[in-house]
């Protein structure tokens, strides 16, 4: 063999070695979990999707566990159940930040990495939080619906108090209807998670008359939406607002059709996504300790927040979202 080729085929092993040894940092033996309540919701199928999709990329195994109901106890049960197996990472969206954290915390100092995304559990040691900015959410909402009832008129929330995420939109609402004194919030409904629930209480807040009028009902989950939109249709309301949150197929009919003012719209997929990545490179690349708060160190090898970014939908956009809900499916 000539010297020439010699130098060239180890200046070509050189090159590679680093190739090679990225294709043998993965393992269908690293285990990654997505831990959530209502997991059978459009919203967490396409968080699926993007966890899948990374999964693949990367060469490991991932699954999406939780209840199919809102059920914060049963969540932890699944956190509990997950973490007894070690595995390399673990994304959870908190339906309870009290009962969550506790159990954060145990799983952290056992060295399993720990992110939160959608709803966060500010309190604990997870390490940080993947989603969308909740105040912003409110906020964004919040201007929209002041605009539409051109600064007057009552308000109804539905919402499930205690799930931080939702706290946080519907402080985001209240921040910004308060520069509006003619715009009165006249009730929070507590939904428990149940959209039947929230249809049936629609009915009584399209019946209200005089004073007790309800102008505008704001959706503060993902799971109303859909069906406080039919009792819209049932009653034949075309006088009142509705704001519904998060971008299932429904909602964005109902938002084409009129009967849905607006929505705003996450990125449930690009939240998992990254979120397994980002456990991934710190089960690769341990972040030493891995419970300490980072908040204050300005040379912190984590975020505190990855915000992922929110947009209101109305008719004017709506049939972009549609089209891709039709020509694609998230890969």
């Amino acid at each position: 063999m000539s010297v020439f080729r010699k130098r060239f085929l180890s200046t070509l092993l050189v090159s590679l070695l680093p190739l090679l040894a990225g294709c043998t940092r993965h393992s269908k033996d690293e285990h990654y979990y997505l831990i959530a309540t209502n997991i059978n919701l459009p919203y967490w199928k396409a968080a699926n999707a993007g966890f899948q999709k990374a999964a693949m990329q990367y060469g490991v195994t991932a699954e999406m566990r939780g209840t199919t109901s809102f059920d914060p106890q049963g969540e932890v049960a699944e956190f509990r159940t997950v973490a007894a197996r070690k595995p390399a990472g673990i994304l959870v969206s908190v339906a309870n930040a009290q009962l969550m954290t506790p159990e954060i915390n145990v799983a952290m100092a056992a060295g399993i990495p720990v992110i939160t995304m959608d709803s966060d559990a500010p309190g604990s040691d997870r390490l940080y939080f993947i989603g969308t900015n909740n105040l912003q959410v409110g906020r964004l909402g919040g201007q929209r619906v002041a605009a539409k009832l051109n600064g007057k008129g009552n308000v109804a929330f539905f919402s499930i108090p205690g799930q931080p995420n939702i706290d946080e939109r519907l402080k985001g609402y209240k921040d910004a209807l308060s520069n509006y004194p003619g715009i009165k919030i006249v009730d929070i409904f507590d939904m428990k998670g149940d959209s039947g629930v929230a249809m049936d209480q629609t009915r009584d807040y399209l019946s209200r008359t005089g004073a007790n009028r309800v102008d505008a009902i704001v959706c503060l989950e993902a799971a109303s939406g859909r069906d406080v939109s039919e009792a819209f249709r049932r009653a034949g309301v075309k006088d009142r607002l509705l704001v519904a949150m998060d971008t299932d197929q429904p909602v964005l009919q109902g938002v084409k059709d009129g009967t849905i003012d607006s929505t705003i719209a996450q990125k449930p997929f690009t939240m998992a996504l990254v979120g397994l990545k980002a456990l991934d490179d710190v089960h690769h690349y341990p972040v030493k300790p891995l419970g300490q708060d980072y908040r204050l160190d300005s040379f912190a090898h984590v975020p505190v927040f990855l915000d992922t970014g929110v947009a209101l939908i109305d008719k004017s956009n709506v049939d972009t979202l549609l089209n891709i809900g039709e020509d694609k499916t998230p890969q």
